[in-house]
């Protein structure tokens, strides 16, 4: 058990809910799960994981990697804000794995009396435990999600976690999983250990201005364009953002467009302004892609290779996140 703080582990401070509680508390809030295996837990950093970022990502993954051959599965205990990038960016850094990595947190601390906490941590290890478990995923609220897959949908509801264009792994019925898919086990794991966190995010809006590209010039090593419906960029008579996409790229830059839309993805081929973007240069499509997926990627085929071996990687599909 891999424990990084998060709601499940918080307390009241009198300043707002912060992570507080050790591994070894949470492990005896559940005390049923020693029936189901023998735990060894480790704390690398207590968070609430609004503050987790790419080097946290990679101290998770390395854990993993330093600890692979001598246990059965690995449990991270996580808050649910940035859980779906954390599912995510595992995936990228631990492929092809036939042993289950599983997070999972909870939307109150298991200090509570009520609470999902319990249910939630005791599932996460009945999947983990489970012979038919492999790869990363998230268990939540009874549902086994693909790491790739996951977003967060609710800030206050117990079912806070969705499978975006895909289905559900399993669902935990009594502390057993019911498997809706039969993934194939992975046979030799493949550990990455870098990450390239200089990637941006923008998001568009009515109106952006295109001297957002004075800060991405200098500051990014690739841009992940949340775009309208379909996918496209907007002309405002002028097609400035059009050539500054154009001058971004021309750096030897990366860039992958993808929806503000949560499900069906994103088409650049279907509407002009979309078309468009072809002659600015070589422009990445991140499909059916969650938001999380597309940015962690990014993030990982950034720091394996540049240019067109980047651009080959992240159309890679990995971990059923890009069809």
């Amino acid at each position: 058990m891999i424990a990084t703080g998060g709601t499940i582990a918080s307390k009241n401070t009198g300043a707002g809910l912060a992570p507080a509680m050790s591994a070894k508390e949470l492990l005896a809030c559940v005390p049923e799960i020693a029936e189901l295996c023998r735990v060894q837990e480790v704390q690398p950093f207590t968070l609430d994981s609004t503050n987790i970022r790419a080097e946290h990502w990679l101290e998770i993954a390395g854990i993993i990697e330093r600890e692979y051959d001598r246990f059965d599965g690995f449990v991270v205990t996580h808050g649910t804000d940035t859980m779906a990038y954390t599912a995510a960016a595992l995936s990228y850094l631990v492929q092809n794995s036939p042993k289950p990595v599983v997070l999972t947190g909870s939307q109150k601390s298991a200090y509570l009396r009520d609470t999902d906490a319990r249910k939630n941590l005791a599932d996460a290890f009945a999947y983990c435990a489970d012979e038919g478990a492999s790869g990363v995923h998230v268990v939540f609220d009874g549902s086994v999600i693909l790491g790739t897959r996951a977003k967060k949908t609710r800030t206050k509801s117990y079912n806070a976690f969705s499978s975006i264009d895909y289905p559900d792994i399993a669902v935990l019925r009594d502390g057993k999983p019911f498997y809706y898919i039969d993934e194939e086990k992975g046979g030799s794991p493949v550990f990455y250990r870098t990450l390239d966190p200089d990637v941006f995010v923008l998001k568009t809006f009515p109106g952006i201005k295109p001297e957002i590209f004075d800060y991405l010039d200098t500051h990014c090593d690739g841009l992940v364009v949340e775009s309208f419906g379909a996918g496209g960029l907007p002309d405002y008579g002028d097609g400035a953002l059009f050539e500054r996409l154009k001058g971004f790229l021309s750096k030897g830059k990366t860039v992958v467009f993808t929806t503000q839309v949560e499900r069906e993805g994103s088409a650049l081929d279907t509407y002009e302004v979309g078309r468009k973007l072809r002659a600015c240069g070589r422009i990445l499509e991140a499909r059916c892609m969650t938001l999380e997926a597309t940015v962690t990627k990014l993030m990982w085929a950034l720091g394996q290779a540049r240019g067109a071996e980047a651009e080959e990687l992240f159309l890679r599909p990995v971990g059923k996140d890009i069809f």
